[in-house]
């Protein structure tokens, strides 16, 4: 309404549409040179050998902030009040802030997660009250696989922010197994019994070197400490395989294995006549 009524509107009009084909270049420009930009810092993270999901979020994140840098300058060109638009942005994310708490900490937790890798896809974990193979790290949430094949997504801020226990993080393992046997069996010949079934299995590792002892004089029994180092991915099938060997030879050697039992004695009771 300024330049109807103002003498010099269509000088007013031509400035106006001069400045607008200016911001409209400014922006073909500015996204092109964003674009450019992406690719260029992509190829950088790619020669780095950076995670791919890492990859892709910074990219995605570049990609959004130059694209209203760029609208921001144009918006400028043509005369608008990019202060006001600015507050109005900040008030908006800030709404949005809080009404998506959860769902931002789970979102940072899945950066922290993918930038220090306390795990890696194909690791079996424990994290956020879970057990599991992880199979993909999400900006939200780590799917997992169970031992019995049931898919599990735990949220990011659960698992960073409690303890995670990775089993697979190193190449070795150690078994530890409680053995007892009865407190009138010979405790040498069990003893050697139990070096003998270790060294015999070739998945144990000589170093570190297989520890055998007498750890504890429980109630019922004279408790051993089995405890041979074999490699990560052989930790369930020696276990198992110890367990099954030491309870055949025992019986064997008739070395006895106590286990809780109790006594019930009956007396007769005359009924009243």
């Amino acid at each position: 309404m300024n330049w109807l009524t103002h003498t010099g509107w269509t000088n007013n009009f031509t400035n106006f549409g001069i400045n607008l084909l200016i911001a409209i270049a400014i922006y073909l420009a500015g996204k092109w040179l964003a674009r450019r930009i992406v690719k260029l810092i992509d190829k950088l993270m790619l020669k780095r050998q950076l995670d791919e999901v890492l990859r892709q979020f910074i990219c995605s994140i570049l990609s959004v902030l130059l694209s209203f840098v760029v609208v921001l300058i144009a918006l400028e060109q043509v005369g608008v009040d990019t202060t006001s638009l600015l507050a109005l942005l900040g008030a908006a994310g800030l709404a949005v802030g809080l009404a998506l708490k959860d769902s931002l900490s789970n979102f940072a937790s899945g950066v922290m997660l993918i930038l220090f890798k306390p795990f890696k896809a194909g690791d079996f974990v424990e994290a956020g009250g879970s057990k599991g193979v992880v199979e993909n790290v999400g900006m939200f949430t780590t799917q997992m696989r169970t031992a019995d094949n049931k898919e599990i997504n735990v949220p990011n801020a659960n698992i960073y922010g409690s303890t995670i226990v990775n089993y697979s993080a190193k190449p070795t393992r150690r078994i530890d197994l409680v053995i007892g046997v009865g407190y009138d069996d010979d405790l040498k010949k069990a003893k050697t019994i139990l070096e003998r079934i270790v060294q015999s299995e070739p998945r144990i590792l000589d170093e570190p070197s297989a520890v055998i002892a007498v750890s504890e004089l429980a109630d019922s029994s004279v408790n051993f400490v089995v405890r041979p180092w074999v490699k990560t991915a052989d930790y369930w099938e020696v276990k198992w395989f110890l367990t099954e060997e030491i309870k055949l030879a025992f019986d064997a050697e008739g070395i006895s294995i106590p286990y809780p039992q109790q006594d019930v004695h009956m007396h007769p009771v005359q009924s009243a006549a």
